[in-house]
């Protein structure tokens, strides 16, 4: 009963590219900040009445976002970022249901052994503590400052990845029997030290989108490939104590975003050189063309969405294209193991 396990799972991986989607269109509407209470099972009915708009906007006067930023918004306005935020919170608990109940049906059927219901169990806890982290993250901008702190969003962002990361690779391991990798010689096996490597450096550059998303590093140095002239802008370390640059000054945190990128174009395609020239199965080779062709469709939308000053559907295709990215690097991994 392996294969309805991965199918189960690669559901719960399209639901996960979904949630971090939308999540994505949520914080480009500022819309993070309307719901302004925790309330996992009440919280899921929506407002109906006109009683309900009322109480919940008057809820929301009383947040930071509203008084210093939408003070005067209109029932109508509100609701235009409710309505993100309420969805974006719907997917999660449904995630969580589609995660929960196929996963006590398979351990009641006995199809799930020790090791993968570790594993499982392990996924089910990474996705209540991605729950208590986005309420974590919201919490930063219900107090003076009306912003979401872009260290919680990094991390919300980031265990959204891992757990994206986890189920698709215990998917791919019950849907890939172990006699249909590669044998393994050196030279698969410097291909697959080198997709790992990847594979991180691809997670990184996710982390940094998050702190790019965090402080809004996208609406400066709307330029290509210079950053307004300089090939290396000259504010990089303009706060102090230095490290501070890496996660709060717009211009590192945008260079070092590009930075990233640069390595990619540069390492990804003498990735696919490399694996040319190895014997690898048909489906092997697929993954690795899929990877290179992924790396070129998502850095084309990165820099897209950076001349056109961040709009919402290129920026949220540009994160949704990190999933894909993502997934591609970890199908190579697999592959190569």
């Amino acid at each position: 009963m392996q294969k309805p396990i991965a199918i189960w799972l690669l559901i719960c991986c399209v639901m996960v590219f979904a949630m971090i989607v939308v999540g994505g269109v949520t914080r480009l509407t500022e819309s993070g900040l309307s719901i302004v209470e925790w309330q996992p099972i009440v919280g899921t009915m929506p407002p109906i009445t006109q009683e309900d708009w009322d109480v919940l906007l008057e809820k929301y006067r009383a947040s930071p976002q509203y008084q210093k930023i939408n003070k005067g918004m209109s029932v109508g306005e509100f609701k235009n970022i409710f309505w993100w935020e309420y969805f974006h919170r719907l997917l999660g608990r449904l995630i969580g249901v589609v995660f929960f109940v196929p996963f006590v049906y398979f351990l009641v059927k006995k199809s799930i052994d020790r090791s993968l219901g570790i594993k499982l169990t392990g996924i089910f806890i990474l996705g209540g503590l991605q729950g208590f982290m986005g309420w974590y993250m919201v919490m930063s901008g219900l107090v003076n400052d009306p912003h979401v702190s872009q260290y919680r969003l990094t991390a919300h962002l980031g265990l959204a990845f891992v757990i994206f990361a986890a189920m698709f690779w215990v998917a791919l391991g019950l849907l890939v029997p172990q006699s249909e990798h590669p044998k393994p010689n050196e030279k698969i096996q410097s291909l697959r030290r080198f997709s790992y490597s990847l594979t991180s450096l691809i997670f990184i550059m996710i982390l940094s989108g998050g702190f790019v998303a965090g402080i809004r590093a996208g609406l400066a140095y709307n330029t290509f490939p210079l950053m307004n002239g300089h090939l290396i802008p000259p504010d990089l370390f303009i706060l102090e104590p230095w490290y501070r640059n890496f996660f709060d000054n717009i211009t590192t945190v945008q260079f070092d975003h590009r930075l990233i990128a640069w390595l990619l174009a540069f390492l990804v395609p003498l990735f696919w050189f490399k694996s040319r020239k190895a014997e690898l199965s048909d489906t092997t080779r697929l993954a690795c063309n899929l990877f290179l062709l992924m790396l070129a469709v998502q850095i084309s939308l990165g820099i897209t969405t950076l001349l056109q000053v961040v709009p919402i559907h290129l920026a949220a295709s540009h994160q949704g294209g990190a999933v894909l990215l993502f997934a591609a690097s970890l199908w190579v991994s697999h592959r190569l193991r």
